[in-house]
């Protein structure tokens, strides 16, 4: 299911950011069954929905996009501005504003509204999560993503 999307993500991230991939290969480990994290990249097997899989690939890797060395001290300004903007937030939030801005921009290029809606519903039983989402359809994930690209040095 990846290889066919692989690289157009890939290199809609990283024009999307601004933000440049320091590494070719990037391990993931697939387990039966896990809560889904970044590094070292490890996602479960999604039976019900296979294509599932994919964004909650592509969630994991704009979080691996953010934490690069290089990406981190560009990023600095722009975490900055989100921390004080949503001051009120937690911090779990905080930092799924702009990744689901990005990630919203990536469904709605690449797959469609109704994948996108589904991501959303079926992550709405986490707190964090659910808000963010809701942040990001408030405010407009084009407005945060602008934002946040304006202030990455």
């Amino acid at each position: 299911l990846w290889r066919s999307d692989e690289k157009k993500i890939f290199e809609e991230l990283s024009k999307i950011t601004g933000l440049k991939w320091q590494t070719r290969i990037i391990y993931c480990y697939v387990v039966g069954r896990c809560v889904p994290f970044s590094d070292p990249l490890t996602l479960p097997v999604y039976d019900r929905h296979p294509d599932y899989f994919i964004d909650t690939l592509i969630h994991e890797l704009i979080h691996r996009l953010f934490t690069q060395n290089e990406n981190l001290k560009r990023l600095e300004k722009a975490w900055d501005y989100i921390n004080r903007r949503y001051k009120d937030e937690s911090y779990k939030t905080r930092i799924h504003i702009p990744l689901h801005a990005i990630h919203t921009h990536i469904y709605l290029k690449f797959f469609d509204k109704k994948r996108l809606e589904r991501d959303i519903e079926l992550i709405s039983f986490l707190p964090d999560y659910k808000r963010s989402w809701e942040i990001v359809q408030r405010e407009g994930y084009q407005n945060i993503i602008r934002e946040f690209r304006k202030r990455i040095s």
